[in-house]
């Protein structure tokens, strides 16, 4: 991704996408998900639960990536319990967001998975 308007466009786009999510009143399972994926990626979590009532995110933070073998089942990870407040959702997941090459790969595939407008992104 050596365009930086691209980047832009991709951020901007995942922005809007979490704005759009984020404005509901009652969340729906899609937008959950949605949540939930930016959480573990920004964090590196194994598990993510978030209480939108209690305004609350508990997680499991992977601590050691090298104990991970993606040939069998690791049930033996270190990790560690996390217990987060939040005031604002919508600014809580946008500083989640992170702005490297591989991050904004991510983000292209949620928003082509997440948003029905089905929009093209493309170097201009």
């Amino acid at each position: 991704m050596e365009n930086s308007g691209l980047k832009t466009r991709v951020l901007t786009e995942i922005e809007n996408l979490i704005s759009k999510s984020c404005s509901k009143s009652k969340m729906s399972q899609k937008f959950q998900n949605l949540h939930v994926a930016i959480l573990k990626k920004h964090y590196n979590a194994a598990d993510v639960s978030i209480d939108y009532h209690r305004k609350r995110v508990i997680m499991d933070i992977v601590m050691d990536d090298s104990c991970y073998d993606p040939n069998k089942v690791n049930s033996a990870l270190p990790t560690l319990r996390a217990n987060l407040l939040f005031k604002n959702l919508k600014e809580f997941l946008s500083s989640s967001l992170d702005k490297d090459n591989v991050s904004i790969a991510f983000y292209a595939r949620l928003i082509r998975a997440y948003d029905n407008r089905n929009v093209t992104l493309s170097v201009v």
